[in-house]
């Protein structure tokens, strides 16, 4: 989860586990630490149908649907708000796709706490130097 300026509020390292089945989860551990996030923006990997109707009661939510469209969620997705929100998650995107840039797509270390291990500290690590960068 990060916030409007790429700081990383909380990560899930999963196991056995889909992007769907941690949607609720890891927005109420983000909501623990950080009571005021008034909204959470998923892709369409994080869309079940229990997800659709279980977050919404807790945060507003930006969560496309799979497969072919209602109408009412055709109207929903192409709602300003809903654009707005989408364009600010490629910002995610973005961030995913520096760490892999920067080598951390492969984890030279051992084992699952190892790796549990490498990819929190590269996390870590990546924001601080592009904080510094920018």
């Amino acid at each position: 989860m990060e916030d409007q300026y790429q700081f990383i509020l909380h990560h899930n390292i999963m196991q056995k586990e889909t992007d769907d089945q941690i949607a609720v989860r890891i927005v109420g551990e983000t909501q623990k630490r950080f009571s005021d996030v008034k909204l959470v923006s998923f892709d369409k990997g994080f869309h079940n149908p229990e997800n659709q109707k279980v977050l919404p009661e807790i945060i507003k939510l930006i969560l496309p649907k799979k497969g072919k469209l209602s109408e009412k969620d055709r109207v929903r997705e192409q709602s300003d708000e809903f654009r707005k929100a989408r364009q600010t998650h490629s910002a995610v995107e973005s961030g995913i796709n520096a760490l892999e840039v920067h080598g951390l797509d492969i984890c030279p270390d051992h084992g699952i706490d190892g790796f549990k291990r490498y990819v929190s500290l590269a996390i870590i690590v990546l924001k601080i130097a592009f904080f510094f960068v920018k």
